[in-house]
C-alpha cells in the first residue's frame, strides 16, 4: 500500500493548523494592542436620568398649561417660557467636558479649551447640594463642570470614577515643564495659604 499520499495529506494538514493558530494568536495579539491603547479622548456629560429628572419641570408645567387651556384659558400664555423649559433640560445633554491628550475642553453655552499644563488642581466642590468637579487654572480662574454631578435626587453612580479619570488625565498630560503655581487664596475667597499644599490631586 502507498501510504506516500497519507503522508502529504497530514503534513499539509499540520502546516494548515501552524498557519491557522499563528494566525489567531496574531489577530488575539493584535485586538489586545487595541485594547490596551488608551482613547484618544474621553466625553462626559449628563446622563440619560439626569437628563430626563431635569425635563421634568418643564413636563410639569406644560401639562399644567395644557390642562389651563383645556379649561378655557387665553391660548398665547407663557408660549415662549414653555418652549425654553422643554428645550433647555434637552440642550444640557450637551454640556460637560471631554478629555484630550492636550486639554479639557469644557462645553457650556460658550466651548473653552483649558490646557492640562495651565491646570493647578482638580477638586470635588459642592454646590446647592449638588457635588461637581472644579478645574482650578494657574492665573486663578475656577471652572464648575456642569458634568459630571452628582446630587441625592440627581444620582451618577460612576461620579467618583469619572473625577478619578479626569484627575489622571490631568496627572499625565499636564507635561514635564509643569511647576505648581501657588493660589490667590483671597481672590477664590479661601483661606490664607498656609505651608500646605492647598491643592490636592486626586489619589
Amino acid at each position: 500500500m502507498d501510504t506516500a499520499p497519507l503522508v502529504r495529506h497530514a503534513a499539509i494538514a499540520m502546516m494548515s493548523h501552524h498557519w491557522l493558530h499563528r494566525v489567531r494568536g496574531r489577530g488575539s495579539m493584535e485586538q489586545s494592542q487595541v485594547a490596551a491603547m488608551p482613547p484618544a479622548h474621553i466625553r462626559y456629560r449628563l446622563t440619560p436620568l439626569q437628563c430626563l429628572l431635569s425635563m421634568l419641570p418643564g413636563i410639569i408645567i406644560v401639562a399644567s398649561q395644557v390642562l389651563f387651556w383645556l379649561d378655557g384659558g387665553p391660548h398665547g400664555l407663557h408660549l415662549v417660557s414653555l418652549l425654553v423649559w422643554c428645550v433647555l433640560p434637552i440642550a444640557s445633554r450637551l454640556f460637560g467636558v471631554t478629555l484630550t491628550p492636550s486639554a479639557a475642553i469644557v462645553h457650556n453655552l460658550r466651548r473653552r479649551t483649558i490646557p492640562w499644563s495651565s491646570v493647578q488642581a482638580i477638586q470635588i466642590e459642592s454646590l446647592f447640594g449638588s457635588r461637581t468637579v472644579v478645574i482650578y487654572e494657574a492665573g486663578g480662574r475656577r471652572t464648575r463642570l456642569r458634568a459630571p454631578i452628582t446630587a441625592f435626587l440627581n444620582w451618577d453612580h460612576s461620579f467618583e470614577e469619572k473625577f478619578h479619570t479626569i484627575g489622571r488625565w490631568w496627572l499625565d498630560n499636564r507635561g514635564p515643564d509643569w511647576v505648581p503655581v501657588p493660589p490667590p487664596g483671597a481672590r477664590w475667597g479661601g483661606p490664607p495659604v498656609s505651608n500646605a499644599n492647598p491643592y490636592a490631586p486626586p489619589a
